[in-house]
């Protein structure tokens, strides 16, 4: 993902998106579609925001290299977004969202439910004055069911659907214990499952010409995500366990000592397992009747492990990957997150990106560039899009307000009210 000039039409060039949504969930989906062309409006509390503007540290820098107030967090999840601020409190706050409704294609929000009718931007109230809206709801637990009005948040949803008792190390372990994952990752998945209802539901409009209701659970996409564990669960009837960094399934999947720190081995099939025996001075264990299958080798993963263990301990990590790499057994690193930007691949796939915070001549708030992850969406005709930066609180008011047909003296007027 690398900048195109704003005349390089993405992929969802023309498709208006309004964004009523905060933290880390819907602006996840939003961004997705921005990164892909989309024109995101991001409507925001005056003065104050989105939450994750405040959840710091760490901050981002200003051109001394010294903190500002704006956390990090926020540009994770913002980027090619034009920030709105408008207190959605207030009748004329109300009437230019419902403005911006008539001429959006998607409106995405994350409030609790019901919450947005008080203000007539509930999907009812949108959907009568915009028949063609795609309104994505996204809440902890639904629209509906028992835990409809509770607030939901990442960790909770971990914890509630099983995904933290199979995180981490046995108890009987030193560690032991169910652990979150490293990054709020049902959040992270809602938006991208909320991402593919929408074009989902842009397709169906095409041939009906209607908008539809998305209702989306942080939930519910927990459940989902917990893949082939709940199938191993639905089929036997046995609750999986934490079992650290190996693999239900598969062996030897995990980490494994060597003389410098760890490595990463992960043999998915019987011929990996013989060319790593091969490789590593043990063609005995190909050969071995407990180890024979993939199977087996789950079954006396207890044998094999400590064995392999010991072998692996008598090479640094680089040379077990040098001495694996070319014989297709598939091996790696366990690196830091400085470390994995500083991989070959990673810097030959352009995956570390950065913009400026504002257009040549324009001085802002003291953030001069933002670094961000690039889209991994590589499409070879309407490639990602790299338009705006993470943008500061309100940036582009004045700019969407203008393009709603309001003059210079109303928006002034709106200001010194408060509404802005």
């Amino acid at each position: 993902m690398t900048p195109f000039p704003e005349t390089t039409p993405g992929a969802l060039a023309g498709l208006k998106v309004l964004d009523l949504s905060r933290v880390l969930a819907g602006p996840w989906c939003t961004q997705i579609l921005a990164d892909l062309g989309a024109d995101v409006v991001k409507i925001e509390r005056p003065g104050a925001g989105d939450d994750t503007r405040h959840w710091g540290p760490p901050f981002l820098k200003d051109e001394n290299g010294n903190d500002t107030t704006q956390a990090s967090y926020f540009t994770a999840c913002n980027r090619n977004k034009r920030s709105v601020t408008i207190d959605m409190a207030t009748e004329d706050g109300q009437q230019l969202i419902r403005q911006m409704a008539l001429q959006a294609d998607v409106v995405v929000e994350n409030f609790k439910v019901g919450g947005l009718a008080q203000y007539g931007l509930d999907h009812e109230s949108l959907r009568a004055l915009n028949p063609r809206l795609i309104y994505c709801s996204v809440t902890g637990f639904g629209q509906d069911g028992p835990y409809a009005e509770r607030a939901g948040y990442d960790l909770m949803v971990q914890a509630m659907t099983g995904m933290m008792s199979i995180t981490g190390r046995p108890d009987s372990e030193p560690g032991g214990g169910g652990l979150r994952v490293g990054v709020a990752l049902i959040d992270l998945f809602t938006g991208v499952y909320a991402s593919s209802a929408i074009l989902a539901a842009l397709n169906v409009r095409h041939s009906t010409g209607q908008g539809q209701h998305i209702d989306m659970a942080l939930l519910d996409v927990g459940m989902a995500i917990l893949a082939n564990q709940a199938a191993g669960f639905l089929a036997t009837g046995q609750a999986p366990t934490r079992q650290g960094n190996s693999h239900p399934s598969l062996a030897p999947y995990q980490d494994f000592p060597t003389l410098d720190g760890a490595m990463l081995l992960a043999i998915g099939n019987d011929g990996q397992f013989q060319r790593f025996c091969a490789a590593a001075g043990q063609p005995q264990w190909a050969q071995d009747e407990r180890f024979a299958t993939n199977t087996l080798r789950v079954k006396h993963r207890a044998v094999l492990i400590p064995a392999m263990e010991a072998i692996t301990r008598t090479r640094t990590t680089a040379d077990w990957i040098a001495l694996l790499e070319d014989k297709a057994v598939p091996c790696g690193p366990i690196n830091d997150i400085a470390q994995a930007f500083d991989d070959a691949q990673v810097k030959a796939r352009g995956l570390r990106v950065e913009q400026p915070r504002w257009p040549a001549g324009e001085v802002g708030d003291g953030v001069a560039r933002i670094a961000g992850v690039a889209s991994p969406l590589r499409l070879s005709a309407t490639p990602p899009v790299l338009r705006y930066a993470p943008p500061a609180l309100g940036q582009h008011t004045d700019e969407v307000l203008r393009e709603l047909g309001l003059d210079a003296a109303h928006i002034t007027a709106l200001r010194v009210s408060g509404v802005l």
